[in-house]
């Protein structure tokens, strides 16, 4: 059986590698993969996945640089070409991207079967794009692996019982990826020594509705801030919002460093206090190193968190901020709970590929 997996962004790799560890347990299954190229990085050089152990993508679109339409045009049309060559079983898409929506929609035209790695996420927010991405891929997929009950039950609620899909719990590969990786991070990284770090805590800020919103932006700062006259606050801060934050003359008091790679932010998390982001996936890892987090953010697809007590909701407010992080930073809680599977998931999408 042939599997064509489509990934265009940095996590999407670091899942598919996981998943594609899985795939050599059996005979049967073979892999393609296309890398849409949506997220440039010079980082991903062959030592990159050398050292991650990552299978290096058949094939390179490097569509990247465009508006929403134009991206998703150009990556479904070029899908589509490798598509009709490769003739594959199966399409295999991770999460919400341009490149997950892409890929799902040009083997569906082609009468491809389609699988859905995190299907039935939902932020019940209609205008953000992965949003959209994510419920369109749902609904034209075969198979829908959800890595938690909560997606399970928001694919019941939508009816999705009475499509003609293969709904599956097979918990998330992000827990795969971070049990696997995390004893590389330990000997590959250097970084809380090279920053000289002790009691610190973890933030991010990279979503649009908080970098692009002036007001957004400046709230998020000056509850990082005024957290840092406590402990120390370090962002690993891309250069377009650092840029951002320079043009409109907002004062950062914490720590800024560059971006850091996989192994690098592991250990950032693994070392830390708490997390403070706007993320999606840094929730869910900060969970799994028994971290809690502040989200901030209006809502969250990784509603259990919340429901269960580790994350804590704040959006873009100074005040609310502050309060999680007087809440979080001393809480006690029960990390055990399995809200994300054993870090079997990998395995259980291999199995129902290779016997579906």
């Amino acid at each position: 059986m042939k599997i064509l997996t489509v990934i265009g962004a940095r996590p999407q790799f670091v899942k598919a590698a996981v998943v594609s560890r899985a795939y050599q347990a059996h005979t049967k299954l073979n892999e393609v993969i296309v890398h849409t190229g949506q997220h440039f990085d010079r980082n991903m050089s062959d030592i990159f996945f050398e050292e991650m152990q990552i299978p290096k993508p058949h094939y390179n679109l490097n569509i990247n640089g465009l508006g929403h339409g134009a991206m998703t045009g150009q990556m479904l049309e070029g899908i589509e070409k490798i598509l009709i060559d490769e003739k594959p079983d199966f399409v295999v898409v991770f999460g919400d991207t341009n490149s997950t929506i892409a890929g799902a929609l040009a083997a569906r035209k082609l009468n491809i079967k389609v699988a859905h790695v995190e299907a039935g996420l939902r932020s019940f927010n209609m205008k953000m794009p992965e949003e959209i991405n994510r419920i369109l891929t749902d609904r034209i997929s075969d198979i829908l692996f959800c890595p938690t009950d909560t997606a399970l039950n928001n694919l019941n609620h939508e009816g999705y019982n009475h499509f003609d899909s293969k709904i599956i719990k097979n918990g998330d590969v992000m827990l795969d990826a971070a049990l696997f990786y995390s004893s590389f991070s330990a000997k590959k990284s250097t970084i809380i020594d090279d920053l000289k770090l002790d009691q610190y805590v973890l933030a991010t800020i990279h979503r649009a509705e908080n970098t692009d919103d002036l007001n957004n932006l400046k709230a998020i700062i000056e509850g990082l801030n005024e957290i840092n006259n406590s402990i120390k606050v370090v962002v690993p801060l891309h250069p377009r919002t650092k840029a951002i934050l320079t043009s409109n003359n907002l004062k950062v008091n914490f720590k800024l460093i560059a971006p850091v790679g996989y192994f690098d932010m592991l250990e950032l998390i693994k070392n830390c206090r708490m997390v403070f982001t706007d993320s999606g996936g840094l929730q869910k890892e900060a969970f799994f190193f028994k971290k809690h987090c502040v989200t901030m953010r209006a809502q969250t697809e990784w509603i259990e968190l919340v429901e269960n007590g580790f994350n804590l909701l704040t959006g873009a407010n100074h005040e609310k901020i502050i309060n999680a992080f007087n809440i979080l930073i001393e809480k006690q809680s029960d990390f055990e709970v399995g809200l994300y599977g054993n870090g079997d998931s990998s395995k259980i999408i291999a199995d129902t590929l290779a016997t579906y």
